[in-house]
């Protein structure tokens, strides 16, 4: 299994600090944001790891990340997404480097307490399909909301009004190959992006998605509330054993 970081994007959410820098170069208490979703992939014993990013400060991260030497890496592999075309077309940039593997996906402003290694190890054992990790939030409109019957899921709805439950779809995925098929035959949502969702939707149909719940905290940071959140909860607790 392969590990993919998406870490591209504008970061408007965050101007005008994201003015001079990328949104995961940020720091998170002691290291950068992009320090914690590259420990969440080592942990779980991922080691073959691409970041996207994108914008004006691509070149930072072969500055700050070299080729993973301070994560016990021996390469490190980027690859670039021009403007802001959603995580579906950042991920789909990463075809070539899967190479017909499964890949685990973290979002670059995810940060958990705890570890995935259980997860990525069921998925392993699932064979084909997809995975996605819940977490309930006590505000799942700001997420992607998964309207469950039993242990499964029916479908997925991104930042609904009205959620079907009080869980949240974290940004961490894992697919088997097949995902870069289904990436080419989605359609920009209203938001003129290819969405996560969509491709989490079509393996839904497909009868072959999976979830777990995520076991310790999980926040983003790709907002200023969120960002604060992220530091405190690092500060109090720490995160992947950085």
């Amino acid at each position: 299994m392969k590990g993919i970081i998406l870490a591209g994007g504008l970061g408007s959410r965050l101007n005008p600090l994201t003015k001079i820098t990328n949104k995961h170069l940020l720091p998170v208490y002691n290291a950068p944001m992009i320090y914690y979703p590259i420990q969440c992939l080592v942990n779980a014993g991922i080691k073959d790891i691409m970041i996207v990013t994108g914008g004006n400060s691509a070149g930072d991260f072969l500055k700050l990340l070299e080729n993973g030497r301070e994560f016990g890496l021996k390469h490190l592999d980027y690859t670039y997404q021009q403007g802001e075309g959603g995580i579906a077309e950042a991920l789909g940039l990463c075809e070539y480097f899967a190479k017909g593997e499964s890949i685990c996906v973290v979002l670059g402003d995810n940060i958990i307490e705890k570890n995935i290694c259980k997860a990525v190890d069921d998925f392993r054992a699932q064979k084909d399909g997809a995975k996605v990790i819940l977490k309930e939030v006590s505000d799942p409109e700001r997420f992607g909301v998964p309207e469950l019957d039993g242990d499964k899921i029916l479908n997925i709805v991104e930042k609904p009004s009205s959620p079907k439950s009080s869980y949240a779809v974290t940004g961490i995925y894992m697919y088997d190959n097949t995902v870069f098929d289904i990436i080419k035959t989605l359609k920009p949502s209203d938001r003129g992006e290819l969405e996560i969702t969509d491709v989490n939707n079509a393996y839904i149909d497909k009868g072959n998605l999976t979830w777990c719940e995520l076991e310790g905290w999980w926040t983003d940071a790709d907002t200023f509330s969120s960002l604060l959140h992220a530091n405190n909860l690092v500060a109090d607790t720490g995160a992947n054993n950085l």
